[in-house]
């Protein structure tokens, strides 16, 4: 379930700053399949991987980051 949020979160904000899934896997040095994997939540990206995605984009990783879920108390 965290995978699928970030994968989410990843492939909205790609969109939003009008990335292609082609063209921001080839700067970061990443293929295809792997940006897909991710965007569909099959695969969580590394610590290191977020903060590149972040970079590219030109946003915090804060603001890539998947809102905390509300625990049940």
């Amino acid at each position: 379930m965290e995978a699928e949020r970030w994968g989410r979160r990843i492939r909205a904000f790609r969109k939003l700053k009008g990335y292609t899934q082609e063209r921001l896997a080839k700067e970061l040095g990443i293929s295809v399949s792997i940006l897909g994997e991710i965007e569909r939540g099959n695969r969580m990206p590394s610590d290191s991987l977020v903060g590149q995605i972040a970079e590219r984009l030109n946003i915090s990783v804060e603001e890539l980051a998947p809102p905390k879920l509300e625990s049940n108390k």
